[in-house]
Formats: C-alpha cells, structure tokens, sequence
C-alpha cells in the first residue's frame, strides 16, 4: 500500500514523500486498465508493446506517481497516471464510432485511420500533463528541484539514485494547458511524431491543439472533441466514486476550461454573438466587454448539450458562479455578480456580465471588433443587483425589500470597526430615512426597518466544503439581531472569525484555513504574512481568519477599509 505525499502538512519532516518505483513495479498496478486498451486497440502483442505500450512506458516515466490534484479528483499517489491512462482509453475507444478524413477516399482512409487513432490516444494520454510543468515543484531528500523541462521525472531520479522524493504545490496556480506542449517531447519520440505526420498536414496540428487546448472551432477538430468528452467523462466518475471515501468533492473546478471554450466557439459561430448589434448577446464598449445574460447561459448550455459532456451544470446561476470563481467574469465593485447596462436603442436596461478581459472571447480573432462610443454602464458602484432594480424600496416602509438588503456598518476609524460588530440601533439610526409621518408611524417604520436591515448572512461559492460552509454560517449569522451574542465581528478588511469557533464544531481549524484558501474567500495581510490574525476579541486575545466582505450579504461593501491586502 502506497503512502500518500502530505504536501499541505506544516511539518516536512512527517511528510514520507513518494517512493521511487520501478516502471515495471508502477504499471503492474494498473494491469487491468492496460489489458482493457489492448483489447480496445485490436492489435497483436509485438504491434502493442511498439506502439501503444511504450507510450505509456513514456508517460509514466514523465509523471510516476504524482497526484493530479492537491485535494481533488485524481489526488492520491498515481492519480496523473490513472487520470491520463483512463482518457487515452475512453478516447480511443470512441473512434470506433467516427470516420476522420470523411472527405478522401478508401485508399486513403485506410492509410490515415490508424493514425488518427493512435494521435487521439495520444492527446488524451497527455490531457492533463501539463499539471507537471504548471502546479507542482519536486524535490529529492536533499533539497534539489526537478527540473521538468529537461528530463522525465523517473529517469531524473535514477540520475541523482533518490529513492524517495517529495512534492509541493505551487500557491494559487492557474491552469496553463498550452504548456502541455512541452510534455509531448518527452511522451512521443520523434519517431511516432513522423509516423502522424506522414502523407497529411492535418493529424499533427490537431493534435498539438488539444493537448494545448488551443480549439480550432473553424477547422472540426474530432479527436479533440473526443478527448474533451472522455475527460469530463473521467473526472465525473472520479468524484462521484470517492465522495465517500474522500468526503465531498469540489464539483465544478474542472469545468472552467468547457465553458470557455462555450464562449470562444459562439463568439466564432454564431451570429447571435455578433459584437453590438441588435439583440446580440454580446455588447462592447468603453467599460468593457459584456455579455446579456442568462440568455448567454441558454446558448452555453445548449452548445454543450450537443457534446454530451457529463457534469456540466444546467442553471445559468450554477454557471455564472463556476465562472466568477475562475476570474472569468469581473463583479462589480459592490460584489454583485451581474450588470447593468444600457445597449443603445434599447428601451430599457438589461442585465449582463462582465467578462475580466475580451482576449477571454476574442482569442485568436483579427481584428477586434471596434467598441462602442459611449459606456454602457452607469458607475459600478451604483449598479444593484436585477431584483433590487425592479423593484424600488419606498422610503417609509420596507415590508417588499428583497433578503439581501445592506446594512450600513458603524463609521468611524479602522480600530473603532475591529472593535465592535453590528450595534443594531446606531445602524438602525443610521439607515433610518427622513420622514414627516407621525411617531407611531416612524415607530412602525423603524421596527420593519430593524427585522428586514438584520438579515446577514453567509454568500459562499458552491464549491466550499459542505461542513465549512455550515460551520461559517452559523458563525456570520450570529451577528443578526436578536440570533445571540456575536461569534464574529467585522474589522477593517472584512469579517474576523475566531478559529475556535470552527473547533467548537468539529471542524480543524487547518481545514478550515485551506478550503477558505481554496476558493478565495481570505483576506491577508499584505506581503508574505500568515492568512490568520491574533486580536482583542470579547476581552480576549483570539487568533483568527479574515473573510472578505464580499461574500457576506447584508453589509455595506463601502464600509470597508481597502489597502493592499491580498485575497486568497
């Protein structure tokens, strides 16, 4: 039984690393999955072993038994090579029911079909390899790094005579998959990469394509369409085999990349996401580049249902957050998720999202299409969101406000707001409009005021751990009114929760620190310092963490201070 790395611990000495096996020792675990690719692939023993199997011998040379992720799908000692071993199958074993080079003739199909097969089994072996280049960092016993780039990780190992090594995460990494490129010198000799190219100038380049994830939506590229099928495939049946023995998985954070490729393929195709023109999903101007939204969604949803890729989520909301979490798409400066704005001719305003940057849609596309004259939003700041705009709040009574109606936060200087959470009458004071009715009308006014400003509550992204997000929401909601004494309280950067309040609840407080981490919801100081803080809480000294106060409804967002601290 294999022992797993612990690249999270905060003790090196109690990680025992990853033992460097032998090849042989390595792929006699997976000896059922090579014997399904055998009979998937149709060929005698001798052709197997020379094509086949030696690119897999390859393959895990170049990942041995790294995880593919950290704390997700595939994350135990060999889940890169499970991973890349499972999409190479299921690809191949779907061009059994597609013709590549439907346009030439017999002769020629003939010649070219066994390469298209063996170039899909290919990218979808190297799928993911790019995570070698992209999130991790190796390093033998005494400290000496991998270096990658130069040799396969198995042969560097045998070079320095470790038997052990050990691996680290890169801090909050982005997924490059172009550098997967890189990795194809050291699974495919330049021999087979001959082979693919010989009599064709088509097998190659779509190959390179998918394995860089560069879609060539003008040019049909089946053999990446195949390989983006058998991965969402894969990942899907990982996470739900293991929820149980895992706890719960993070569903989702492997969807980015589809719906991505979503926005650039309609961006290309359809004529519906023509830049500025009436209708159009898609609206360019001066503040940005944006999309109308959930009618975008709809188009989403629609485009991948035609590609059967499992896990994809359905609701447009499910959607929207995937792409918030992944920088996609920008909030605004309130946090609202969404937009208003104003296309021109139009009547009325529309809701939309912003996309961070228009290289997200416009990648590859010359020229850019020219944006409009003037801005299509009013300030961000002032931007509420759909729900709130529709329907106006009168000033004397709030029985119709919607749930997430904001309370203004106590003014004053930074230390006087760490000091204290929601005093609810100086913020009922403060939120109370002027009003010439009688007193027990204002009375009335007031309590409707007081019920409906104390809904706070937690706002956290779908793929936060159930029992965190649980465990955090009972903490945010003890600062509502009447719900008890305050478990937290909000300070100059966000919400500060004490660390026991998640051990009260049977919750690691290091958990804790690296699912908040994951997805983004901390705030730290700036520089190299720690995500958690020590400060005066009830009379106490209490270490604790900082949530960013975007992701709690109900508070004012400009009551915040904003210095150079970091999310993370």
């Amino acid at each position: 039984m294999l022992t797993p790395s612990l690249p999270h611990s905060t003790f090196a000495s109690s990680d025992p690393g990853f033992e460097a096996l032998p090849i042989d020792d390595l792929l006699s675990q997976h000896d059922d999955l090579i014997a399904r690719i055998k009979l998937c692939h149709g060929s005698d023993r001798a052709n197997f072993e020379q094509t086949i199997m030696s690119l897999i011998r390859r393959y895990a040379c170049l990942v041995h038994l790294l995880p593919a992720t950290a704390d997700n799908y595939f994350c135990v000692p060999g889940g890169l090579l499970r991973l890349g071993m499972e999409v190479s199958f299921f690809s191949l074993q779907g061009t059994d029911a597609h013709i590549f080079s439907g346009r030439s003739t017999i002769s020629a199909r003939r010649h070219l079909e066994p390469r298209w097969r063996l170039a899909t089994f290919v990218a979808g072996l190297c799928s993911e390899a790019h995570r070698v280049l992209s999130q991790i960092i190796v390093t033998d016993a005494p400290g000496e790094v991998w270096p990658a780039y130069l040799h396969p990780l198995s042969e560097w190992l045998t070079a320095r005579q470790a038997d052990r090594y050990f691996l680290r995460w890169r801090p909050q990494a982005i997924e490059t998959r172009s550098l997967g490129v890189f990795t194809l010198a050291h699974v495919v000799p330049p021999a087979v990469m001959h082979y693919l190219a010989e009599d064709n100038t088509v097998i190659v380049p779509h190959l390179m394509a998918s394995v860089s994830g560069i879609s060539q939506y003008r040019d049909h590229n089946v053999l990446d369409e195949l390989v983006r099928r058998s991965l969402a495939l894969v990942i899907d049946r990982n996470l739900l085999a293991n929820a149980d023995r895992y706890g719960t998985p993070q569903y989702g954070s492997h969807l980015e990349r589809y719906l991505v490729d979503a926005l650039r393929h309609l961006a290309g195709s359809n004529s519906g996401w023509q830049a500025n023109r009436e209708k159009s999903r898609v609206w360019f101007g001066p503040d940005g580049l944006f999309l109308a939204w959930p009618s975008a969604a709809e188009d989403i949803q629609k485009l991948l249902d035609t590609e059967q890729l499992p896990g994809i989520p359905k609701a447009p909301e499910t959607i929207m957050e995937v792409l918030l979490l992944a920088g996609v798409f920008e909030p605004t400066s309130a946090g609202n998720p969404t937009w208003l704005i104003q296309p021109p001719g139009g009547k009325a305003k529309i809701e939309a999202v912003k996309l961070s940057s228009t290289a997200i849609l416009f990648a590859g596309h010359d020229p850019l299409p020219p944006h409009l004259a003037e801005s299509l939003t009013s300030s961000p700041s002032n931007n509420p969101p759909s729900a709130q705009a529709a329907e106006p709040v009168a000033p004397q009574s709030l029985p119709d406000a919607p749930p997430g109606t904001q309370l203004s936060l106590i003014p004053g200087n930074a230390e006087q707001t760490q000091k204290t959470a929601f005093n609810s009458q100086e913020a009922q004071a403060e939120a109370a409009p002027l009003s010439t009715a009688p007193p027990s009308a204002l009375a009335s006014t007031s309590d409707a005021q007081t019920t409906q400003q104390a809904t706070i509550g937690l706002q956290a992204p779908l793929r936060l751990n159930p029992m965190v997000r649980d465990a955090l929401t009972d903490v945010v909601n003890s600062m509502n009114t009447g719900a008890g004494p305050a478990q937290c309280c909000t300070v100059a950067l966000g919400v500060f929760v004490p660390l026991h309040e998640f051990e009260r609840r049977g919750i690691q407080p290091s958990i804790a620190l690296r699912t908040l981490s994951d997805v983004h919801m901390l705030v730290r100081a700036p520089g190299n310092s720690p995500p958690t803080t020590s400060r005066d809480f009830n009379g106490t000294s209490t270490v604790g963490l900082t949530i960013a106060p975007r992701f709690i409804n109900g508070v004012d967002m400009e009551a915040f201070a904003s210095p150079e601290a970091q999310v993370g």
